[in-house]
């Protein structure tokens, strides 16, 4: 009895830890973005985005630049549409889980249209720079940015939820952090975003699969308490 209250308590503390830091997260999230959208509402080059070309450009090599490029496109519309079609597919009839199988469009497009529409509000050029790669659009917040944090950050979720062994679910997150920083190191040095473009991206997309894992997260308990019952017995599915 001791030992089945000391495991409640310690899940009941673990889940406020976790909650705690995510809506802190989502919090630190909206400030940054809102802070970066004032910031650069003007339309001038900020001084942090000239640093940041310049310690880019001091960086840059034909190999480097490769590298970047095969980078970035992990963070491209084909890309992220292919990876969620098979995401989708593997949890309809692999792990059979509708509600992921549902998050990832839910996630995925959203975090797309809301890029366009806070691209169509601030209606920030393209830096002025030559572009190492085509682009075209507006600037902020940088589309790949936002994208890859939304869609690499429920990677992260899944990974930190149903990856049991510790040293392996911690090595997982931070290469998939790791990933997300540097596509959008990417976006700076191709020389189609501004450092402030990337860091608003960043902070959308991080707030934005936030608040949406946490809106399908209430849809599931509902619809499981309300229209569809949990059998007893059944196991939760697992990734990994």
């Amino acid at each position: 009895m001791k030992k089945t209250f000391r495991k409640f308590v310690a899940s009941l503390a673990l889940f406020t830890v976790e909650l705690v830091v995510l809506w802190a997260v989502f919090i630190l999230c909206i400030i940054l973005f809102f802070w970066l959208a004032r910031a650069v509402l003007p339309g001038h080059e900020l001084g942090f985005d000239k640093m940041a070309f310049a310690w880019a450009d001091a960086r840059a090599n034909p190999v480097l630049t490769e590298i970047i490029k095969g980078v970035t496109f992990l963070a491209s519309r084909n890309f992220i549409t292919g990876a969620g079609l098979m995401m989708i597919g593997y949890f309809l009839f692999v792990k059979k889980h509708k509600w992921y199988s549902l998050k990832v469009p839910v996630i995925a497009i959203g975090s797309i249209s809301l890029n366009l529409l806070l691209k169509y509000i601030f209606n920030r050029p393209r830096p002025l720079v030559p572009h190492l790669v085509d682009s075209y659009g507006l600037s902020f917040p940088s589309g790949h940015a936002m994208i890859s944090a939304s869609f690499y950050g429920l990677l992260i979720y899944l990974v930190w939820k149903h990856v049991e062994v510790p040293a392996w679910r911690f090595l997982l997150v931070f290469l998939i952090s790791l990933l997300i920083l540097f596509i959008g190191f990417s976006r700076v040095y191709l020389h189609v975003h501004y450092a402030t473009d990337v860091a608003a991206g960043l902070a959308a997309g991080l707030g934005w699969v936030i608040l949406a894992n946490a809106l399908i997260n209430r849809m599931e308990k509902f619809s499981k308490r309300n229209l569809n019952p949990v059998v007893k017995g059944e196991e939760p599915h697992r990734i990994v």
